[in-house]
């Protein structure tokens, strides 16, 4: 109870507070701010916020999902609380014993309640253990970085959602790897995905056939034999393959909204990743739109192609939500192969017009990359981010609706995620456990500093 007793004091006290203790030794930091007021910092003190991290935890040790290990990773929420409601949150606290989490290398603050460990998988993921404060408040963070040049304001905030930003060593673990279909749904699955690239392989007339070893044919020659691609029709599937990706996580997410208002309870953590997985997808596509605008009929493929996809979704998800989301992990699995092949042709010098350009500014701040980086680094964390959603939507097929999102208080690190197509719900159910008892270390350390 003494970091419940904490918690509630954060949420009475009613005045500016600052605490940072340290959750490890690898600079990674523990942050409660309750703001009363925006005088706590003025505007030359007040730290200029980046873009959201999660906390990602490996089997045995804690990773850093940061651009710089060397950097000081914090990360801060701001509770305005009037008088009712400071008083309201600190009987909120003492009565459902929330524990909150804030890790540097993560960009998520989640509340999540203590989950009875005793009674097996069930115990752990239900949504039954859910109480009051499991889709916690949102976050602030206030996490400066050297080596970015000219950070945010501090009074406009983020304006993203969570997403990884990876060391070189995550973007190097990506794995091809391919789910092995267990029952009907898998098979369905995998059969539909298989279909739609197939189809779109032939419309796009996409080939990228094995070069032959030992062959001097010049790039033109390799180009049109079908064995590699140019760069606008790199461009053109990429485009296409972005507007799709984007549908998935947002039709979920809002279908798994209006069922909690339905039925009048919480989602169990699910929404919040699924939304984050829509706008990386998103983002995926304002980046690459930087280097080229469509045609009005590229632009009409388009809306057919989504209206159709869109509606199909929809209602597949509503009969059959796993069965969806193990579509969606195949899917990334195809995304995966594509920006494989794309990194090993663009090293391989044959996409020549990409040679050392430079990264769109847009890439740079969503990725925290360096002021140098060039859409090589790009495409790398690009394919990072479809295997981090390859790895989350096989793990969501695993698992019954009404489960916890196991990735609410933590994601595992590339070396997880890039080697593995996901997790049963065994692993999820004690991946749960390991994070939320690292969870209940951190706070225990807080209170011993």
């Amino acid at each position: 109870m003494d970091h419940v007793q904490t918690l509630a004091e954060v949420y009475a006290s009613y005045v500016p507070v600052l605490l940072v203790r340290k959750l490890d030794g690898n600079s990674r930091k523990l942050t409660f701010r309750a703001l009363r007021n925006a005088q706590l910092f003025n505007a030359r003190e007040r730290p200029a916020p980046p873009h959201r991290y999660r906390a990602n935890f490996d089997s045995t040790t804690t990773t850093t999902n940061s651009s710089s290990r060397s950097a000081s990773s914090t990360m801060s929420v701001g509770l305005l609380l009037s008088r009712q409601t400071a008083t309201f949150g600190a009987r909120a606290a003492y009565r459902y014993a929330p524990s909150m989490l804030y890790a540097s290398g993560g960009a998520r603050y989640f509340s999540a309640t203590r989950l009875s460990m005793q009674n097996g998988v069930n115990a752990q993921l239900s949504t039954e253990n859910v109480k009051p404060g499991t889709e916690g408040a949102h976050k602030r963070d206030t996490t400066t970085y050297p080596e970015f040049p000219t950070p945010h304001s501090g009074d406009r905030g983020d304006w993203v959602l969570f997403h990884p930003v990876y060391s070189q060593s995550e973007l190097k673990a990506v794995q091809v790897l391919r789910h092995q279909p267990e029952n009907m749904r898998d098979r369905t699955a995998s059969w539909f995905v298989r279909a739609l690239r197939k189809g779109y392989d032939f419309v796009s007339g996409y080939h990228h056939k094995p070069i032959p070893p030992g062959s001097t044919m010049s790039i033109e020659e390799l180009r049109k034999g079908g064995y590699i691609l140019s760069a606008d029709q790199w461009l053109n599937r990429i485009l296409f393959l972005e507007t799709i990706a984007g549908v998935p996580g947002f039709f979920a997410a809002m279908i798994r909204h209006l069922r909690g208002l339905r039925g009048m309870k919480r989602d169990g953590g699910w929404i919040h990743t699924l939304l984050e997985e829509a706008e990386n997808e998103r983002m995926h596509l304002m980046t690459f739109m930087t280097l080229r605008q469509s045609g009005i009929f590229f632009r009409a493929f388009i809306v057919a192609a989504q209206g159709v996809f869109a509606n199909a979704f929809f209602l597949a998800y509503l009969v059959s939500p796993r069965t969806c989301h193990r579509f969606v992990g195949s899917l990334e699995e195809e995304a995966t192969l594509t920006y494989t092949a794309l990194i090993e042709d663009m090293e391989a010098g044959r996409v020549p017009e990409w040679k050392d350009k430079p990264a769109p500014g847009i890439a740079i701040d969503y990725w925290r990359l360096k002021p140098n980086a060039t859409l090589l680094d790009v495409i790398y964390a690009v394919r990072s981010d479809e295997t981090t959603h390859r790895f989350v939507n096989h793990t969501l097929a695993n698992l019954k609706p009404d489960d916890i999102n196991p990735f609410a208080l933590a994601e595992p690190s590339m070396h997880v995620k890039g080697v593995k197509a996901g997790f049963s719900r065994e692993e999820a159910a004690q991946y749960l456990k390991e994070t939320q008892q690292k969870a209940d270390e951190a706070l225990s350390k807080e209170k011993s500093s």
